[in-house]
């Protein structure tokens, strides 16, 4: 069934790869991003030629969020599907970034997703359906040294991920998880490096690890057996067509460095918590 699908963060990487899979697949598909009529002019361009709506949305300012929900459900009366892809990366000795920078990496990975929920949900309850794919990263369940900044986002994605799950269940709703690992995207072109130089410099050597973990993976990416960005949009299409309640809460895409071991081992515990609580009957969606 065609399903009316709202992707942030869409004019590259894996949410623009997400926008054309579900469009070929058949879907009423609205890439948003931010100034599609400058910047990301003709990434939106080609996406329109492709019979896919492009919005104006940037997930970190309130206004720019109401308006781009306000403005898909004018031209299609519902949204099905939203799919959190939008964030930004950070990688560097995290003693170096300075508290405003981890302020922008946390408006956008985390308060980002709070505020496109708040912006779907009310019409999806409504509906008494729905389903919100939030793209968080291993980075969620393990952690990399000097990506701490960027982890610590990505484990308060999985917590607003499980709490949203138990909350709307009972109104006919899915909300999931979807892990990817490292890929080849313009996330390694656009990652935020620490600003405070000076305290790079005070780490010495461990200053330079960084710089050999980016020539690694860009290495790794160049190579034959690169992984495929493609994944992650095959793994989202998946969870889309699946039937409401059946979808799995998280799914690890990619080298999983553990992190499905993780899922594994924590799923019981946090079941059991819940159960605790007497708030069993909020596991399944209804």
């Amino acid at each position: 069934m065609s399903k009316t699908i709202l992707i942030t963060g869409a004019s590259t990487g894996f949410g623009r790869d997400t926008a054309e899979t579900l469009a070929r697949a058949g879907h009423t598909v609205f890439a948003s991003m931010r100034d599609p009529q400058g910047k990301n002019r003709p990434h939106a361009e080609a996406l329109r030629k492709q019979s896919i709506g492009v919005v104006e949305l940037d997930v970190s300012n309130d206004t720019s969020v109401d308006q781009g929900v306000q403005e898909v459900l004018k031209r299609t009366k519902c949204i099905d599907v939203l799919v959190n892809n939008a964030g930004i990366g950070s990688a560097g000795v995290t003693e170096a970034f300075t508290p405003d920078q981890a302020k922008i990496v946390f408006d956008t990975n985390v308060v980002g997703v709070l505020r496109t929920a708040r912006a779907v949900l009310p019409t999806m309850r409504d509906q008494h359906a729905g389903l919100i794919v939030n793209v968080g990263s291993v980075l969620g369940r393990v952690t990399f040294p000097f990506f701490g900044i960027y982890g610590a986002s990505k484990f308060a994605v999985e917590a607003l991920t499980d709490s949203f799950r138990y909350e709307v269940s009972q109104f006919g709703i899915d909300v999931v998880l979807v892990q990817p690992s490292a890929y080849p995207t313009p996330f390694y072109e656009n990652v935020q490096q620490p600003a405070d130089a000076d305290r790079i410099a005070a780490y010495g050597t461990v200053g330079d690890i960084p710089s050999a973990i980016f020539k690694f993976f860009i290495t790794k990416f160049q190579a034959p057996d690169a992984p495929n960005r493609h994944d992650v949009a095959e793994a989202i299409a998946k969870l889309v067509a699946l039937p409401r309640g059946g979808r799995p809460p998280r799914t690890v895409v990619g080298a999983a460095f553990g992190s499905d071991t993780v899922n594994a081992q924590t799923a019981p515990v946090q079941a059991n918590v819940v159960e605790m609580l007497g708030l069993g009957h909020l596991t399944k969606v209804t």
